[in-house]
């Protein structure tokens, strides 16, 4: 689409402003911004996948991470109505818990093969010239092991908090206005009222540790030479908006709902299945469906 846009105004991509990427097998709006000068060029534009819904004015171009969140709306097929009950039920459930803020499968390339790559980069075994693929394979290899600290973690509340995400002193927290602490004494009523939110490590230099005992378990999936910078991720997020609608004609169930960005609507649907999805999987289930 920017590729699009780019060639219609002649200008550099570069010089196209948007906060985010967007699924690429989807329907899906998204906001541009371009100099408030290429706005003639626009008036006639006419593309068979891209349309203008809405124009406006602001005093500033949009960057990358200027994003609140996203709203999804999936069809599920072959759903009875018993089904889209129990489907709603459980959305709402996790929609009140919290929802483990994993990776999705989508972050670790079609055969997972990206972790392995990463880990051969970082060893010296593989040299990646390319500044960007350099950069993302850094992220793959910070996503893997956040996604296996809160594994861990899923598994330990399981065990000892009836699977309600068990905080441990010393924990990371973030707060509603943005700030980070790490309390000795585990704050569990403020956590219940949603005041604040568990994080986990994405590894590197200048961020938050975790200390006492959520630092026992952090520090197996830490890699403190990692010369990149680090980041705190929320280990739980919290779906909102959350509306179904059944179709009986069609055994159709459309689900929507709000996530915060940078969280995937595939661990949502992955969580209310019950299942784990990969990439390998969701190519030979469309194969399926075409024959």
């Amino acid at each position: 689409m920017i590729a699009v846009f780019a060639e219609l105004l002649e200008l550099p991509a570069q010089k196209i402003g948007y906060a985010g990427l967007k699924d690429k097998h989807a329907t899906t709006t998204q906001y541009i911004s371009v100099e408030s000068k290429y706005e003639p060029l626009l008036k006639n534009f006419q593309h068979k996948n891209i349309k203008i819904l809405e124009k406006t004015r602001h005093s500033h171009s949009i960057r990358m991470g200027d994003l609140k969140g996203n709203r999804f709306s999936i069809n599920l097929y072959d759903v009875d109505l018993m089904d889209a009950g129990k489907i709603e039920k459980v959305a709402r459930k996790i929609a009140k818990n919290g929802l483990p803020n994993y990776f999705g499968y989508q972050r670790f390339g079609r055969d997972e093969g990206s972790v392995a790559q990463a880990k051969d980069m970082l060893k010296g075994e593989v040299f990646i010239e390319d500044s960007k693929i350099k950069s993302f394979l850094i992220s793959v290899y910070q996503s893997h092991y956040f996604n296996e600290w809160l594994r861990e973690r899923i598994i330990l509340s399981r065990e000892k908090n009836n699977s309600e995400f068990l905080l441990l002193s010393g924990d990371v927290l973030l707060s509603k206005d943005g700030k980070l602490s790490t309390p000795k004494i585990v704050p569990t009523k403020e956590f219940a009222q949603n005041k604040v939110v568990p994080t986990g490590l994405l590894c590197g230099r200048d961020t938050f540790r975790a200390k006492y005992e959520a630092r026992e378990i952090e520090e197996r999936f830490d890699d403190e030479f990692l010369q990149e910078k680090g980041q705190r991720r929320e280990a739980l997020i919290y779906p909102s908006n959350i509306e179904c609608k059944f179709v009986k004609k069609e055994t159709m169930l459309t689900l929507s709902f709000s996530l915060p960005k940078g969280s995937y609507a595939t661990v949502f649907l992955e969580s209310i299945a019950g299942k784990n999805y990969t990439a390998k999987d969701v190519k030979q289930d469309k194969s399926k469906k075409k024959r």
